[in-house]
């Protein structure tokens, strides 16, 4: 939702700077009726360019990069969180709800008490810290990310207001003097 937030915001931006360049013609069109002085000036002065419209210091939109990686970290975990997820893979009954492949830890066997039963809870809870672990890592790049592409944004929007701004004052100027004529 932010991404697509971002891209309206620079159309937005692109079709303020589009008005800016429509109202600098109108100004100059608006010499030329004034007075033969206007049109002489507006003669010899150089056409401003026809072409794509200054963007004043406002790169392409690409949403952040730390955004992206982290939605597509995201969702490349999504499937193994599913397996993985309590709630949502199928339960085991068989020897005590506890799968022998479930049982397999990164932690050497010797670290775990004696008994199996108390082994493999242990091996269980280590099992679920790790899930945990990397869920919340998951949750923090992404929120590192949103931080970033908020940021981003939010000095895309000071940026177009300042630009609103100064069109309102523009129009309102050419506005006045349309209506002198």
């Amino acid at each position: 939702e932010l991404v697509r937030q971002g891209e309206a915001l620079k159309r937005t931006e692109q079709m303020v700077d589009k008005m800016d360049q429509d109202l600098k013609t109108s100004q100059r069109h608006i010499n030329s009726i004034k007075s033969v002085w206007g049109g002489l000036v507006n003669y010899f002065k150089a056409k401003p360019p026809e072409s794509k419209p200054e963007q004043n210091g406002a790169p392409e939109y690409y949403a952040n990069i730390r955004l992206k990686e982290a939605i597509t970290s995201s969702k490349e975990q999504e499937s193994k969180y599913q397996e993985s997820h309590p709630n949502l893979r199928k339960l085991d009954n068989s020897d005590n709800d506890f799968n022998k492949a479930d049982l397999v830890s990164s932690v050497q066997r010797d670290a775990y008490p004696k008994n199996q039963q108390l082994r493999a809870y242990h091996q269980k809870i280590d099992t679920n810290l790790d899930e945990m672990s990397s869920g919340l890592s998951r949750l923090k790049s992404l929120a590192l990310g949103l931080q970033t592409e908020i940021e981003e944004q939010d000095d895309m929007l000071d940026r177009l207001t300042k630009k609103v701004e100064t069109l309102d004052v523009n129009i309102k100027n050419t506005d006045r003097k349309v209506r002198q004529l």
